[in-house]
């Protein structure tokens, strides 16, 4: 009895580390997996043999994913791709949806999600996760899996914590605010999972992420013939979450003229695919989340005022990580012992004291997000079970140290600004800065301007390694004067 051949996958990256945590995964789960870190080289191994799927990065040192998707068309070649874009490039996912990738996933990449697209496109049902994962299912309604990852002893998580089981038990409307990166939609997962509403599904949306043209059709689905592409019928988002939550993320970035469709639904809870007649009702508590101060966004015209009443019943803020840098031990713990598992990396690696102080000194201005995209790729480079200082790779310019500070970040312009002699050799003396917001700017354009420059001038790329948006990204240079050249 001959045995089927294993699905063979090709995976296009030139980040070693990205590379070698996805070639792990991938052959954990059973697959025969090849590597390539260019266009070229991706392409000549296509022409040596057939491949089942290649899952490609957006961005290559000799082109793009996008050239790979070409090449594969007009050569009439029937290998599936999935597509790796940055966080926040929407364009790029449409655009490679449009070029007949079979589906695209955004960094920084969840394990458990890159699996489940894979096996997807495959026709496959996921390998068998670690007997810890797999002891722990079906989970009921009612897990408190989303509440345990909200790690952390602080005040402040405490106050975050009480405020889901209390929120859960009811059908009111709830707005969780913070900073990019904090970890808002754990907070809406948690809400969703000890709610009465826990078996039912949990739809996510980026509102910030979805071509404006497209949000009605994405919201609320559309008939047949509707418009030009509309080939069938499609649900949208609210009918997808029937019965369950809907998480719309970053509330803040939708326009106003989708404002006042998305009052209407939550008034009438009912909704009318484009090209419909009649309206469906619809069943789906509404949880949102931002990191702008949507108060003052409604003063300046820019929210719909009874929109953000309607949004704004319950309140929930996150609290950004260097506010409960405390807690950074028991989250590291965590996301260490997730991320092994993912990848299926025994015994779980730890964090050396060197390690460890070094990152109670760092900013964050990723928060979370940053601290376990870091810790992803210090898993990858770590050459044992503990993970050494040199490992994390951290910028000095945003440590927390007096020292480091003088010496990395540029000085502003002002006398009287200039370093103080050290009083002693121990305790230097650090001057203050005669004026602060100039002083700031400096430092943040110094900030941005390197990681335009370590991601080749790509504005979304530069702004996720510091967990902006490409929004955010374009008015941060705007308001610095940054430019970039053409090639950016």
């Amino acid at each position: 009895m001959t045995t089927a051949p294993l699905p063979r996958l090709l995976v296009v990256d030139d980040e070693p580390d990205l590379r070698t945590l996805y070639e792990l995964t991938l052959l954990r789960e059973g697959y025969d997996v090849e590597s390539a870190e260019t266009v070229e080289e991706a392409w000549a191994a296509l022409q040596a043999q057939r491949f089942n799927l290649v899952i490609t990065d957006m961005r290559l040192p000799d082109g793009t994913g996008m050239d790979l998707l070409r090449r594969l068309d007009e050569a009439g070649r029937g290998e599936k791709a999935v597509v790796i874009t940055a966080y926040g490039s929407a364009e790029n996912a449409v655009e490679a949806l449009k070029a007949g990738a079979y589906d695209y996933l955004t960094k920084p990449v969840d394990l458990r999600q890159f699996r489940a697209v894979v096996a997807s496109a495959l026709g496959r049902t996921p390998a068998a996760e670690p007997a810890r994962a797999r002891a722990a299912e079906p989970r009921p309604a009612g897990s408190r899996r989303a509440l345990d990852r909200l790690a952390g002893d602080s005040a402040a998580m405490e106050q975050v914590r009480s405020l889901v089981g209390k929120v859960a038990r009811s059908m009111a409307p709830v707005l969780v605010r913070g900073e990019s990166g904090t970890g808002k939609e754990l907070v809406a997962r948690a809400i969703h999972e000890v709610s009465p509403r826990g078996a039912m599904p949990f739809v996510a949306v980026n509102c910030g992420a979805i071509p404006e043209n497209l949000l009605e059709a994405e919201f609320f689905g559309h008939r047949k013939g509707a418009f030009t592409g509309a080939n069938e019928d499609r649900e949208g988002f609210f009918q997808a979450a029937q019965g369950g939550t809907l998480f719309l993320d970053e509330i803040g970035d939708l326009p106003l003229a989708m404002q006042s469709k998305l009052l209407r639904v939550i008034q009438e809870r009912a909704v009318r695919p484009i090209g419909a007649v009649a309206e469906h009702t619809v069943n789906v508590r509404i949880v949102s989340a931002t990191h702008k101060d949507l108060g003052a966004e409604v003063l300046s015209g820019h929210f719909r005022q009874d929109l953000y009443y309607r949004l704004n019943v319950i309140q929930i803020i996150v609290p950004p990580l260097r506010e409960r840098i405390a807690d950074l031990p028991a989250i590291c713990a965590a996301v260490l012992d997730r991320i092994a598992s993912d990848a299926g990396v025994s015994p779980v690696p730890t964090l050396s004291g060197a390690a460890m102080d070094h990152l109670l000194r760092y900013a964050f201005p990723g928060n979370v997000r940053e601290l376990e995209n870091l810790l992803h790729r210090a898993l990858a480079l770590a050459g044992g079970s503990v993970i050494e200082r040199a490992d994390l790779g951290l910028p000095e310019v945003l440590l927390h140290d007096g020292e480091n500070a003088e010496r990395e970040l540029p000085a502003p312009e002002h006398p009287q600004s200039q370093p103080a002699p050290a009083a002693t050799a121990s305790a230097p003396a650090v001057s203050l800065p005669g004026d602060l917001a100039a002083y700031l700017d400096t430092v943040e354009r110094d900030i941005l301007e390197r990681a335009l420059e370590r991601h080749r001038y790509n504005r979304t790329a530069a702004g996720a390694s510091l967990g902006l948006s490409l929004r955010q990204m374009r008015y941060r240079m705007a308001r610095l004067g940054i430019g970039v050249g053409d090639g950016g």
